[in-house]
């Protein structure tokens, strides 16, 4: 159920008949005042002076043609030309019981794409830092938004685990001689990429002995390349627990290295040169682009080939985008990287369009995001000045999260305890996170994100266990609620209509990755939802139908606000 588009048609349709160019599209906007109707039409005046018509004559003349028969109660023409739209209330209560039971809440399935969706992207010997929380958890968002709505989606999870860090590493553990599985940690790792990379600067035979190790690797020696999938296995492995912590859906088989493209990377440059894209430079091979000027105005030279033969990574990001299209079939291809990356990837698809290695009709997106910063406006790290590690965030987010729940429940048993803690610390991590507009830096506040007050995933959360309490209260089995809904107050009008916008939203994430809109949605929804809970007694009414109807108002705001939450990856409960 999409009552904006179900409106845009019908106005659309409306202009249509009144001869209208059909280039000439009204704006259908859900209303943010409720004087303004449920639904507003925004952009005739606009049309109007192009058929140069008083926009108030053109309003009228819509208003004659369009037919919305049985779905409004009312429509208005207000100030120049504007039109608001009041639905009816029988065409609400009509579709509000259709939806009830629905799997699909009434949302309908998209015509489905293949979408790669490229997020998370760790370091390989690296533990994964608060730096990777924003690509990891709003990619996941998208993904399972994009699921539901019927697309085949692909998750990459792209890796660097491809390059000269890796003859650093094989280099200097064969120097200490541990280079066993069972003896090495990441956070071991870790510290030794440190100590490596520093001897690789200081000790020239050091440093001939890891390039020679990364020639080797490249070439396929057997050696090297069992040192380096056992790096990488025991990277990907400490990470999938991370995962598994955030409630995201990434696996191990999703990973998608820069390894993986290592034999394309020949044939990328000889048909870039071969298309005269590509020219020698100084022994380097070098793409000049126009669109692009470096500071002194010229067009920007881009290597995709050291004159030593190493290759970038620019030509690894093309040849990526080349396998997703050709290999992946992809239709669209989104990237949740931060904003820095952002003129790398327009140069990526720069070069991918002007050798053809896809069409235009693929659609290639870079959803970028802003910092995490602290309450002083800096970049999030320890008090020591250090990155926060995804795994002490986890623990501190738990701990706050026990702290607050034992206290709102001291004769809570431990496991429920626990289990409690994961869902209200780990929700609310990843909502403070979700519900910021993903273009924008935003503050990491825990005392805010734990509040059970405001736009926060406790607030929720609540709601949807407030409507649990209810229906243990009532005796009533879900399953089993009878009678057609009726609306009578104003409050339960205001839910209804907003239950009936689910899709509304989800539509809008799916095309623009901000999942901040439907966190907006659902927040809107426990309001509303509080708002009736206070005016429209349940219970305690005295009508039967009434109580059924409020009923079932109540379980569909529950089934709502937990499908919105999972597809955000956060759980509910029916405790807290």
């Amino acid at each position: 159920m999409n009552i904006q588009r179900l409106l845009s048609d019908k106005i659309q349709n409306a202009l249509l008949i009144l001869g209208t160019p059909a280039d000439c599209k009204a704006q259908v906007r859900q209303s943010v005042k409720p004087q303004f109707g449920d639904y507003q039409v925004n952009g005739l005046i606009a049309i109007a002076k192009r058929l140069d018509l008083p926009p108030r004559t053109l309003a009228r003349d819509v208003v004659d043609r369009v037919d919305l028969k049985g779905i409004v109660r009312r429509v208005d023409i207000a100030g120049l030309g504007f039109i608001n739209i009041f639905l009816d209330l029988r065409w609400l209560e009509k579709h509000l019981t259709e939806i009830l039971f629905s799997p699909r809440l009434g949302v309908s399935i998209a015509s489905p794409q293949t979408i790669v969706v490229d997020y998370s992207s760790p370091n390989v010997a690296k533990e994964m830092h608060v730096g990777h929380v924003r690509s990891t958890i709003i990619g996941d968002a998208s993904v399972r938004i994009l699921t539901f709505l019927g697309h085949n989606v692909i998750r990459a999870n792209h890796i660097g685990d491809w390059g000269t860090q890796f003859g650093i590493l094989i280099a200097y553990l064969e120097t200490i001689h541990n280079h066993q599985e069972s003896e090495i940690q990441l956070s071991s790792l870790e510290r030794f990429y440190l100590l490596a990379n520093q001897k690789y600067h200081e000790d020239p035979a050091f440093a001939e002995r890891a390039r020679n190790y990364v020639v080797q690797l490249q070439n396929g020696d057997e050696y090297c390349r069992r040192i380096w999938r056992q790096l990488v296995d025991i990277t990907m492995v400490h990470n999938q627990k991370i995962y598994d912590r955030l409630n995201v859906t990434l696996t191990l088989s999703d990973v998608m290295g820069e390894s993986l493209y290592n034999s394309m990377l020949p044939s990328i440059v000889a048909d870039l040169k071969a298309k005269g894209l590509a020219i020698e430079s100084q022994g380097a091979i070098v793409i000049f682009l126009d669109e692009f000027k470096n500071k002194a105005g010229d067009p920007l030279g881009i290597i995709i080939q050291k004159k030593d033969g190493a290759y970038l990574y620019i030509t690894t990001d093309i040849a990526c985008v080349k396998y997703r299209y050709e290999t992946l079939k992809a239709d669209r291809i989104i990237y949740y990287v931060d904003s820095r990356q952002h003129q790398h990837l327009m140069q990526v698809l720069n070069i991918v369009r002007k050798i053809h290695y896809i069409p235009e009709s693929v659609k290639l997106e870079h959803h970028m995001f802003g910092m995490i910063l602290d309450k002083d406006g800096k970049p999030f790290k320890t008090r020591e000045g250090d990155t926060v590690k995804l795994t002490a965030l986890l623990d501190e987010a738990m701990r706050r999260a026990r702290r607050l729940v034992a206290k709102k429940n001291p004769t809570m048993n431990s496991d429920e305890l626990e289990n409690l803690a994961q869902v209200v610390g780990v929700g609310a991590l990843k909502y403070a996170d979700l519900s910021k507009n993903r273009n924008t830096d935003y503050i990491f506040d825990w005392d805010n994100m734990l509040s059970f007050e405001g736009n926060t995933a406790p607030y929720i959360q609540y709601a949807y266990t407030r409507i649990s309490s209810i229906f243990k209260r009532s005796g009533e089995d879900e399953g089993h609620l009878i009678g057609d809904m009726h609306l009578e107050m104003e409050q339960e009008i205001k839910l209804a209509v907003r239950l009936l916008q689910l899709e509304e939203a989800i539509v809008i994430v799916a095309r623009y990755g901000t999942p901040h809109v439907l966190c907006s949605y659902l927040y809107d929804l426990a309001v509303l939802f509080s708002a009736f809970y206070e005016n429209c007694p349940i219970l305690n009414t005295e009508k039967k139908a009434l109580r059924q109807s409020r009923l079932q108002l109540s379980l569909l705001t529950a089934r709502t606000l937990k499908q919105g939450l999972n597809l955000l990856g956060i759980e509910t409960v029916d405790r807290m």
